[in-house]
């Protein structure tokens, strides 16, 4: 009869094949790398734009990944305001999306202090403030006193895809995974996460929010592999985004007999390396505009013009550019929209695209 991971003795005596994952370590590796020194290039307050955006969708999306939709302006004004950001538009956050806040910069901001118990304790009780889970009362600031189950399925068609570890072995697993987690120097630490993430998983120490936790353990330890509070990739948004593959690759290795976590580690380096491709993307898009305005710091420009920039040089504006859509986005006159636009035009910033007649559409000439 098949096992889980945990029901085998020294379980926690994980193997790799480092044929498979060296390749994508190196990949992970570079890219963490060069996307630093990309943020390195930008200006303070478009750093500051950045990690504000960075830790926002992480948040959203690791509850996502749960099925609990937060609301992204509580999320971000609650970032902005922890962290000392001025942005406009902030509004006041509700008690559960404040302490998820917490627990999110805690780990990171503080990512140098060991991971106790206590400091543990702390984040569920900020995850769960009012001491229930949706209607259901849990036990909070503890570790679960019953048996886990992990349901899955519609209602009437429930099944049962993983048992946690039983409850009465759960305080001495949990002490050892700790005196790992903070003692053990000699891994590199982009792998320590992805280990991290799967050893609190199978243990699932909590009545709820074990998928957070996790993923906020996670964080904590890549902020410690570099050695910085500051995060410009989200891990949470790219595993919300292959969340079906997440679920299935932990259930596939939970049954592993022999403690190999290839796959596992696998899918982790490749949702971290797409998560870093992605923010290479975005930040290419925040120098570009750098670039643009610290050329055109002096060009004379009405609002209109500045306001329609930004679009462009954010990607914000789709299909072809023509003065009724300006005139339309501006709140202004047709005759207002071309005249603008020609102004532009003879500045070098625009250029008409071919074609011409009623039709004509223009472009940004550094694009």
């Amino acid at each position: 009869m098949a096992k889980y991971i945990y029901q085998h003795e020294n379980w926690t005596d994980f193997i790799w094949d480092e044929g498979k994952i060296r390749a994508l370590f190196g990949e992970v590796k570079y890219l963490q790398g060069h996307l630093n020194g990309m943020m390195s290039t930008i200006g303070f307050s478009q750093k500051e734009e950045t990690l504000l955006n960075t830790f926002t969708f992480d948040i959203l999306k690791s509850s996502e990944i749960e099925g609990e939709l937060l609301n992204y302006d509580q999320v971000r004004s609650s970032i902005a305001r922890r962290l000392g950001i001025e942005t406009a538009g902030l509004v006041p956050s509700a008690r559960n999306i404040e302490g998820i806040v917490e627990m999110m910069l805690d780990a990171t901001q503080r990512y140098e202090q060991p991971l106790t118990e206590e400091r543990l304790w702390g984040w569920h009780n900020a995850l769960f403030p009012s001491g229930y889970s949706g209607a259901y009362k849990i036990n909070v600031a503890c570790y679960r006193k019953d048996e886990m189950q992990v349901v899955s399925g519609a209602a009437g068609k429930e099944k049962v895809s993983y048992e946690a570890v039983p409850q009465a072995l759960v305080q001495q697993e949990m002490d050892k995974f700790l005196n790992w987690l903070n003692t053990d120097l000699r891994m590199d630490d982009i792998l320590k996460a992805a280990i991290a993430h799967f050893w609190f998983i199978i243990i699932h120490p909590f009545d709820d929010g074990n998928g957070r936790i996790a993923r906020t353990i996670t964080d904590m330890q890549l902020a410690r592999a570099e050695r910085s509070p500051q995060r410009f990739y989200s891990l949470s948004s790219r595993i919300m985004v292959e969340k079906r593959a997440y679920y299935d690759v932990l259930q596939r290795v939970q049954w592993h007999a022999d403690s190999d976590i290839t796959q596992w580690l696998e899918f982790f380096l490749n949702c971290m390396k797409n998560a870093l491709l992605s923010s290479e993307q975005a930040a290419s898009h925040v120098l570009r505009k750098a670039k643009f305005w610290a050329k055109h710091e002096h060009t004379p420009m009405n609002e209109r013009q500045r306001l329609m920039l930004n679009k462009l040089l954010d990607g914000d504006f789709v299909g072809k550019l023509q003065s009724s859509k300006w005139a339309k986005i501006c709140k202004c006159s047709q005759d207002t929209a071309t005249r603008d636009m020609k102004d532009l035009i003879e500045k070098e910033i625009f250029r008409q695209e071919e074609g011409g007649g009623r039709n004509t559409t223009y472009e940004l000439t550094e694009i």
